[in-house]
């Protein structure tokens, strides 16, 4: 806390919101929120306090009414899963995998194939400002147990958070910054569990209240697990231990809110594998950060909302670890300054002679300052990466269940950094042959658009059709990046002259929301004109450029690269209820997913996630849930040059848990879920194709979790 208090003090000159107006009664102040994700105004999904209600536990989410796809993880699911990274709250979703550099830790989301720097991270409406996606073993810091749920957008709704988005957008949401008062006056959550496969020990708790016009928030958490096993015995060095929390407060007014709050994460984990292993590495990021928010609905004009979102952070971890005379040493210091803020205004309804017209305006702009000092600084000299940018949403409705939208975004990029140029094939002409470094400014105007079609169909389904064109500007790491990264056992080097990314999508969905069979089914193509990414030479390196080649060095040389690609795929998800029993039924569900990615030349794109496949059966009823899963990942042998292929894996879960509504006035508590859920049921060696380290880093075996939780 006390780290919390400095944080705050830290802080406080950054800015001051307020606003002036009448006093108006706790029961007036709860508006239906716009979602900060969607692509389109719509009610907060799953947020009671929004006038909506969370599905059921046991129900699949489906969200229709979108035209983006979207996948749904509940607050609910996550107090049963407990997963203490995105990556591992996303693994096993349709169309979603993870890094999983370092499981438990530092496992950051794919969406259809994708990462780093094609996915951008969100938490309320503004960017988590890490350094995740400068290297495979940094950490996001967010701990998912208390957040509210995690939505996962693909498709054209990604203009609106700028090209980085190409391949999705994880957004992460929850009451830091309050929107509503709890109807009792006070609500919150206690959750806690504990894990067998690694010792894990998880507890998270958040408290909401308000009075009047003013809502609060706070919340904390802390998860500690040590070094999980594996059917091979134990994953060496794959500890990880997390804290942090936040507190906010809002003030509410008949027509909006405003609000704010500060957040402190820090984590300290072990990066696995052989040499990292050996060599005892280890993370430990920290972060402060500070988000404002607020929204306001004049009551006539050609405006009907006008809402922003702010935010600001210090990042910072070291890269730690021993040397072969045992002394250990920080061998760098990653840094990374950010501020965004972005402001959307919606104008109302227009009633047109083909329907109604109704759409937003938006404009964007962020800072983003990456530095990295120590032994390993020279992977990447300091950097400075601006945007401003402006986006506009139309969406047309027709009638007949017909809706049309249309979107496009302009972007200002400017990159400065310092380019190094190596010779064309990368390999030093003789001792102490360092690349020449000058200072050089890259500036990038992305242009993006989109167009879509959403219809109903009989019997609650609904189609949609979209097609879009998305130019990415490169990112300082894949232009700059000119040296070794120990942690994650590679030696990288950007190319100055990376050309504009341009992405051409079509996507087709069919879904089905509400009665007794769910489904969520989407196909895609996507045309890569220079597409970048990171090729394995088959050169090793030292810590200096003139060691590469040499045959004395262990860290992996990678050189960022453009070609044409093409990526194909679809994903399922389905659940139908059969049986009634009690009040609920018991059931079916299945799931597929596929990406196949492949250059121009025919060659692979590498570390692409596997076919996959699973079903299982489920009971919900009288207060009871439970469901027993099978996922199959099929081998993976559709693999890049110098990349090895991955078996196959059977993953088994199964899970019971029972809830029961108490009495606040006799037990201070208004439900408790107690429950038992168990993964790799089979101990099966489950190797994740997508990972740098699949080869030398298994995921964990067989796991047995107990969980609890409390809600007042």
């Amino acid at each position: 806390m006390s780290r919390m208090r400095y944080g705050l003090r830290r802080w406080a000159g950054l800015g001051v919101v307020g606003l002036l107006t009448g006093p108006v009664q706790a029961e007036e102040v709860s508006l239906d929120e716009i979602s900060v994700t969607s692509d389109k105004p719509a009610r907060r999904f799953g947020d009671a306090a929004a006038g909506g209600a969370a599905p059921p536990d046991g129900i699949l989410p489906v969200v229709a009414d979108r035209f983006a796809t979207v996948t749904v993880v509940t607050g609910r699911e996550l107090a049963r899963s407990q997963p203490t990274s995105l990556g591992e709250a996303l693994f096993d979703k349709p169309g979603l995998s993870a890094t999983t550099f370092a499981p438990g830790s530092a496992s950051r989301p794919i969406v259809r194939g994708l990462d780093n720097h094609r996915v951008r991270i969100l938490e309320n409406g503004t960017g988590v400002q890490d350094m995740s996606d400068l290297g495979e073993d940094h950490a996001v810091p967010i701990n998912p147990l208390i957040n509210d749920r995690i939505e996962v957008i693909r498709g054209p709704a990604g203009l609106r958070y700028g090209s980085q988005a190409v391949g999705g957008v994880v957004s992460v949401e929850n009451k830091r910054i309050p929107t509503a008062i709890p109807a009792s006056g006070v609500a919150g959550r206690v959750t806690t569990g504990l894990s067998a496969v690694d010792n894990g020990r998880n507890v998270a708790a958040t408290v909401d209240a308000g009075h009047g016009n003013v809502a609060v928030h706070a919340d904390a958490f802390k998860s500690a697990a040590d070094d999980y096993n594996t059917p091979l015995g134990i994953q060496r060095n794959s500890f990880n231990r997390s804290q942090g929390g936040a507190i906010g407060t809002s003030y509410l007014f008949e027509r909006g809110f405003v609000g704010l709050s500060f957040s402190h994460f820090d984590s300290v984990y072990g990066i696995p594998g052989i040499g990292s292993a050996a060599q005892r590495t280890r993370l430990d990021p920290n972060q402060d950060k500070l988000q404002a928010r607020g929204e306001i609905r004049p009551l006539d004009g050609p405006v009907a909302a006008i809402r922003f979102w702010a935010g600001g952070s210090n990042y910072r971890h070291n890269e730690f670890g021993t040397t072969p005379s045992g002394v250990e040493e920080i061998a760098a210091v990653f840094k990374n300054r950010a501020a965004e803020g972005r402001i959307e205004l919606d104008h109302v309804p227009v009633e047109t002679a083909f329907g109604t017209l109704s759409g937003q305006l938006g404009f964007q702009a962020e800072r983003r300052k990456l530095r990295i000092s120590g032994a390993e600084g020279g992977l990447l000299r300091p950097t400075d990466t601006r945007v401003q940018a402006a986006y506009l949403f139309e969406e047309l409705a027709l009638g007949g269940g017909l809706r049309l939208q249309a979107a496009g975004r302009i972007e200002g990029n400017r990159v400065a950094g310092t380019q190094a140029l190596f010779p064309a094939g990368f390999l030093p002409e003789g001792p102490g042959d360092e690349p020449v470094e000058s200072r050089r400014t890259r500036r990038f105007a992305p242009k993006s658009a989109s167009f879509g079609a959403l219809q109903d169909l009989p019997h609650g389904f609904v189609a949609s059709l979209t097609g879009s064109y998305v130019e990415r500007a490169p990112t300082s790491p894949e232009l700059f990046s000119r040296g070794p990264h120990e942690a994650s056992a590679t030696f990288e080097i950007g190319d100055p002259n990376l050309r504009l990314e341009r992405a051409r999508t079509v996507e087709l969905g069919f879904r089905r929301a509400e009665g007794p069979f769910r489904l969520d089914a989407t196909g895609y193509v996507t045309r890569y004109t220079g597409f970048v990414y990171k090729r394995l030479t088959g050169f090793t390196c030292g810590d200096a450029f003139d060691s590469c080649g040499i045959g004395g060095g262990d860290l992996r040389q990678v050189v960022y690269s453009q070609a044409g690609a093409t990526f194909t795929g679809a994903e399922i998800g389905s659940q139908i209820d059969l049986v009634p029993v009690g009040n609920g039924f018991a059931g079916i569900s299945a799931q597929y997913d596929f990406v196949r990615a492949q250059f121009d030349d025919g060659s692979f794109v590498p570390r692409i996630p596997p076919h996959r496949v699973g079903g299982g059966v489920f009971l919900r009823a009288d207060g009871w849930t439970a469901q027993v899963t099978l996922l199959h990942a099929f081998a993976q042998t559709q693999t890049a040059l110098l990349e090895t292929p991955t078996p196959g894996y059977n993953d088994l879960k199964a899970e019971i848990a029972y809830s029961r509504p108490l009495d606040p006035a006799v037990y201070g508590m208004s439900e408790v879920t107690l429950g038992l859920r168990g993964t790799n049921l089979l101990d099966d060696v489950i190797r994740n194709a997508a990972s740098f380290r699949k080869d030398e880093v298994v995921l964990p075996g067989r796991n047995v979790r107990l969980f609890l939780t409390a809600r007042f």
